[in-house]
């Protein structure tokens, strides 16, 4: 494992903890503690993958980072192909948020079937202390989307006087609230739910 070193405009890709060490000492105004090179070791030999800082003055640090890297070069060139895999991952989830979005908001006028899972606050009788549990409630409802019927759903658990008001509820977009359109008619034209 080597290191890779900076320190403002300078760096290096070192590949032991001297050639780090002689780094620092060519830098002037860098002033190497006696124990740096041992903190670097610890640092090195550890599991940790995050970068590490070795305090150089009152407001400057070193910053060292572990690669696999053989040169200063290829260590670019990794973490110019890292940056560009986070950056996509960052689209990708934005995208799959906006089209979790987007279905929610889909105007479908008519009959949905939704179930959410809720944490429920219930008393203990014999403590009166409360606990959180887990409560399925599923309904099927005339919505114009799947997040009217979500929010019709929320309100209607809220106003219910044996929900506690101190009770969790699933975000729309969580895994936690489920829904499908039915259809614009109903055979059974009275909302159904359970609990």
């Amino acid at each position: 494992m080597n290191l890779y070193v900076r320190y403002f405009d300078h760096e290096c890709l070192a590949k032991s903890v001297e050639e780090a060490i002689d780094f620092l000492r060519s830098i002037p105004e860098i002033k190497v503690e006696s124990n740096a090179a041992s903190r670097i070791t610890t640092f090195l030999n550890s599991s940790n993958l995050y970068p590490f800082r070795l305090k150089v003055s009152y407001s400057n640090y070193v910053l060292f980072l572990k690669t696999e890297a053989e040169n200063l070069e290829q260590f670019k060139e990794e973490e110019a192909m890292r940056k560009e895999q986070k950056a996509e991952r960052i689209t990708t989830m934005a995208e799959r948020k906006k089209t979790i979005l987007d279905a929610l908001n889909e105007e479908k006028v008519g009959w949905w079937e939704a179930a959410l899972t809720f944490k429920r606050v219930l008393t203990i009788p014999e403590t009166g202390k409360c606990k959180y549990v887990d409560t399925p409630f599923r309904v099927r409802l005339k919505a114009l989307s799947a997040m009217d019927a979500y929010n019709r759903i929320i309100n209607h658990l809220k106003n219910r006087p044996e929900v506690d008001p101190r009770s969790q509820f699933p975000s729309a977009k969580s895994d936690k609230f489920e829904y499908q359109f039915i259809g614009e008619e109903n055979e059974n034209t009275e909302a159904s739910s359970n609990e």
